[in-house]
């Protein structure tokens, strides 16, 4: 299969570049953002993983722009390429995130729940509803916390457990959809290799909550965890983006399991222990 890949140098991308290409599928990793035309023409399938990097600084006016532009913009050039080729691919299987659930407490939401009513819920909103335009079967990645001990989002968690002064950000009640990043990308196979199309949830099976998953990363680093991060705090340094931590979403992986997939790592414990070398 040939597979052209928009944002093959992030987290994601690399791991699952290297994943195509050994089970000998060939990939072409598409060029920035308007940094040149984009074509895909005689691909079979293409995955979109592009997006500015929620966490690179603080929330303001600008920078919700760019987040925003950066996912539904390179989405809408992607489907418009697909609706230019004579030879289209099969699939678009395009980022997504489960912050389109916004903040809901304790309850459960799978793939038919209905969207949240926050910023970032309305941009993950608008950049499904520029997927779902493309003339081939879609598929829409909702994923979680991708966890990896080569950078994203578990990367700022770990100084301070490594000083023995870590602990769970706010309440630590509220929901951590975590997923392995080996089952991310087994997860974008499947999507990529199987015919179905719409949300996918991509979170791991075994949720927890952000006071157990950090229980579990003080175990896997053979660290404390009783040093609690205070959501006002939290807040104060981040700004807005601070509530798409303190909030959180009890998101369950339906359709995966649905369609018969199977992950690799269910246990928070196991995965971190897997990440971090702990026999």
């Amino acid at each position: 299969m040939n597979v052209i890949v928009a944002g093959a140098t992030g987290l994601i991308g690399t791991e699952l570049t290297k994943a195509l290409r050994a089970r000998g599928d060939q990939v072409l990793a598409l060029p920035r953002y308007g940094s040149a035309p984009w074509q895909v023409e005689g691909f079979d399938a293409v995955v979109n993983l592009a997006g500015e990097n929620l966490a690179a600084r603080r929330w303001t006016p600008e920078f919700k722009k760019q987040i925003r532009g950066s996912r539904v913009e390179t989405t809408r050039a992607l489907v418009e390429a697909i609706g230019k080729a004579s030879r289209k691919p099969r699939v678009l299987v395009n980022a997504s995130a489960v912050g389109f659930y916004g903040g809901r407490g304790d309850e459960t939401v799978d793939e038919s729940a209905a969207p949240g009513s926050d910023f970032l819920s309305g941009v993950v909103q608008a950049w499904e509803a520029e997927a779902r335009k493309a003339s081939v079967r879609s598929v829409q990645i909702r994923t979680g916390i991708v966890l990896s001990s080569k950078g994203g989002a578990l990367q700022p968690m770990l100084p301070p457990f490594r000083a023995f002064v870590g602990g769970p950000i706010g309440s630590g009640k509220q929901w951590f959809p975590w997923i392995h990043l080996a089952d991310e990308v087994g997860a974008i196979l499947w999507c990529l290799d199987h015919d179905f199309e719409g949300p996918v949830n991509l979170v791991a099976p075994g949720i927890v909550t952000m006071k157990e998953f950090a229980k579990a990363l003080g175990g896997a680093l053979h660290r404390p965890s009783a040093f609690p991060v205070p959501g006002a705090a939290l807040k104060l340094l981040l700004g807005e983006f601070a509530e798409v931590i303190l909030e959180g979403q009890r998101a369950v992986p339906k359709k995966l399991f649905d369609k018969g997939f199977r992950f690799r790592f269910t246990d928070v414990n196991d995965a971190l222990k897997d990440l971090f070398g702990q026999p």
